[in-house]
């Protein structure tokens, strides 16, 4: 079994683990705590550790907490607050903060971690409905439930 922890946000979305990378102060954690008040779970913010399993005939990453830091999420100006956390759940898409991407892709481009090709779409939050475009990236460009 491969594993290593991720430096980013992850949230669990109907099933699904959706990470949320970008450098410090990008909107890692305001993003993964609006999806929270939207119903997402928290996964791990800032750290996120994935492991390599066998379903069946195929690999997939699951997405769980480092145990040093489960459930807890910085809230910029208030401190760490304390989540419950679902447990170990498929990566279905990485939303890289502070990239430019294509208007309208026709498919997100992938990353291959721990040797599994996951999409990985460049994402500018900004001020236009960040929440539910991050969702529909997921519906649209992750990888489907199992």
């Amino acid at each position: 079994m491969d594993e290593l922890v991720f430096q980013a946000s992850c949230v669990e979305i109907d099933g699904r683990a959706l990470a949320i990378e970008g450098p410090p102060g990008s909107g890692k954690s305001s993003l993964a705590l609006a999806l929270i008040d939207r119903g997402a779970r928290l996964i791990g913010d800032d750290g996120v550790t994935l492991t390599r399993t066998e379903n069946g005939a195929a690999s997939v990453i699951l997405a769980s907490p480092p145990p040093n830091i489960a459930g807890l999420i910085e809230v910029r100006g208030v401190g760490l607050i304390k989540l419950p956390t679902p447990p170990p759940t498929p990566l279905a898409l990485i939303l890289a903060l502070g990239e430019e991407g294509e208007r309208l892709p026709d498919c997100a481009p992938v990353t291959e971690i721990l040797g599994i090709s996951i999409p990985r779409m460049p994402f500018n939050p900004g001020t236009i409905a960040p929440v539910p475009r991050a969702q529909w990236a997921l519906e649209k460009h992750g990888i489907a439930a199992l």
